[in-house]
């Protein structure tokens, strides 16, 4: 156990005014000039001999009695400095004997001093009573607390499905996909429990010494947002669905929606297909008709030159032979078996055997496996990576595989700059027109009401160009740097890429000219560089 600490104490004699030090016991903390100096100070004793008192305490043993003027103050009661912590948590009160002929302070003493320096809560008199028994000088006595704030937590939404649209279908050792087990659709039966809640709890609030209010810190509520087919527990903390079918979240609220099974083929019989759930169709969809779904679409058969529009995914467990008009697209993910003369975009990433001749666009992953694993000519986008095992073919078909940059943001910047052509095209144009009819005006020529008029709707239409080009260049600036500034994306070929390939990343082309084995290739600033797999 650490013994007192050093302290000090000023006698008042005939001839002037001492301090006597007295020296720590064993484990206790020495003298400090500037905790000496500072009491000085608040005593309104400024001139003495500091040499002195420094050597004092420097060479002190026991005790030691130093004279520090010739002027004979007044009696100094025990005097107790305040301090109060940054984040008024506690205040720290720190004892200082009173001279010769001084007075010791009392309980209400104490809490008066404390109340003078902004105390005003968790005055701990148990302490205070306990020094007033034991005085320890030139120590930290801690004599008032604050009551902390109990803080509390966020709500949380525990979903229990799948919400994760990225997962992959399972693949074979042999590469090809498993449509068996695909589970990348999140199917619930009726009483299925979807989503629990653990409630906000927003704490407690707290007092700090000065007696000021400390809030906890802020959380965040949550509730449960659902749609039609789901039931919510009278409490407000469960969800649970009240048909079989597929369950969604979408922008925070679960979806439960009806599969449309269609047991046959989707032609004539059927017409065209609109559903606000998943569609699932056993047979073929064909030449001609359309499949549109808010939720995914899965075929059975072989799509031909067909329009399918999922607000989730696309799953063809054969593939598409799209006869140069069929067209997919998923606002999510997009299996197939294989894909033949279509044009297909997906939101998400894109699985299958085989491509040819084919335009395919997707804003995540192009894979392009099984045992086959090959593409030839058509177009290959992707924002991300494309991944094949043979490109083009011996007879060097054009081929192009396009990285680094999301499909869609490409097309609309492709798009602005015909329409910021158009725009100048037009405006120019209108421009002419008025500098003409001005200048008939200027050298005096009669102008009809109806040019006037005529005049009056050209300058509209030209204030609503320069309107028009104004937001178009600035979108056009900001895709530009997008495009110009995205050095990602790669292009992995797992065995062969034949001449007749074209390769982009980002804006940065390269042209296949010699067979190339086992090659990935990246953008290296200017350039594409080409690394062995």
């Amino acid at each position: 156990m650490s013994g007192r600490n050093a302290y000090f104490r000023l006698l008042i004699k005939d001839d002037g005014t001492y301090i006597k030090l007295y020296n720590a016991e064993p484990g206790g903390l020495p003298l400090i000039y500037d905790e000496i100096s500072n009491y000085l100070i608040d005593k309104k004793i400024y001139e003495y001999d500091k040499i002195e008192l420094g050597r004092g305490i420097a060479n002190l043993k026991q005790t030691a009695e130093i004279k520090l003027t010739s002027v004979k103050i007044l009696p100094q009661d025990e005097y107790v400095k305040v301090t109060i912590d940054e984040d008024r948590m506690y205040a720290v009160c720190r004892f200082y004997p009173p001279s010769t002929g001084g007075n010791h302070l009392t309980k209400d003493g104490i809490i008066s001093a404390m109340v003078q320096a902004g105390v005003k809560y968790g005055v701990d008199e148990t302490k205070i009573l306990q020094y007033l028994k034991d005085r320890k000088y030139c120590s930290d006595y801690v004599l008032a607390k604050a009551t902390p704030p109990i803080q509390g937590r966020d709500a949380v939404i525990t979903y229990h499905f799948n919400t994760d649209l990225t997962m992959k279908p399972k693949t074979n050792e042999d590469g090809s996909v498993d449509f068996h087990t695909l589970d990348i659709i999140s199917h619930c039966k009726k009483g299925d429990l979807l989503a629990t809640l653990t409630p906000v709890d927003y704490g407690k609030p707290g007092i700090d010494v000065c007696g000021k209010v400390i809030k906890p810190n802020k959380v965040n509520n949550r509730v449960l947002r659902h749609g039609n087919k789901v039931r919510m527990s009278e409490d407000g903390l469960r969800l649970y669905s009240e048909v079989d079918g597929h369950v969604t979240l979408t922008d925070g609220r679960v979806f439960v929606s009806d599969t449309y099974e269609i047991p046959a083929d989707v032609d004539s019989s059927t017409g065209d297909v609109i559903y606000e759930g998943n569609v699932v169709v056993k047979g073929n969809v064909i030449t001609g008709f359309s499949v549109k779904a808010k939720g995914d679409i899965e075929v059975y058969g072989v799509v031909e030159g067909a329009y399918l529009e999922a607000g989730g995914q696309i799953i063809l467990r054969r593939g598409m032979q799209g006869m140069n008009k069929g067209i997919l697209k998923a606002y999510g993910n997009i299996v197939s078996k294989f894909i033949e003369n279509a044009e297909v975009i997906a939101g998400g990433y894109i699985n299958t055997d085989s491509i040819l001749h084919s335009r395919v666009s997707a804003k995540g992953d192009v894979v392009v496996g099984g045992r086959r694993g090959f593409v030839t000519g058509g177009i290959i986008r992707s924002g991300t990576l494309i991944s094949v095992k043979t490109s083009g073919s011996h007879m060097g078909t054009n081929t192009v595989l396009e990285v680094g940059i999301d499909p869609g943001v490409l097309d609309e910047f492709r798009e602005l700059e015909k329409t910021i052509a158009h725009l100048k095209s037009e405006k120019d144009r209108i421009n002419q027109t008025i500098a003409t009819v001005r200048k008939r005006l200027q050298s005096g020529s009669n102008i009809t009401f109806d040019k006037l008029e005529s005049l009056k709707q050209i300058t509209q239409s030209s204030i609503q160009i320069n309107t028009q080009l104004k937001e178009a260049t600035e979108r056009y600036d900001i895709l530009k740097h997008e495009v110009e500034g995205n050095i990602s994306g790669s292009i992995q070929v797992h065995d062969t890429v034949y001449p007749g390939t074209k390769i982009v990343i980002s804006n940065v082309i390269y042209y296949v000219r010699d067979v190339l084995k086992h090659i990935k290739f990246i953008r290296d600033r200017a350039d594409i560089k080409l690394i062995p797999l």
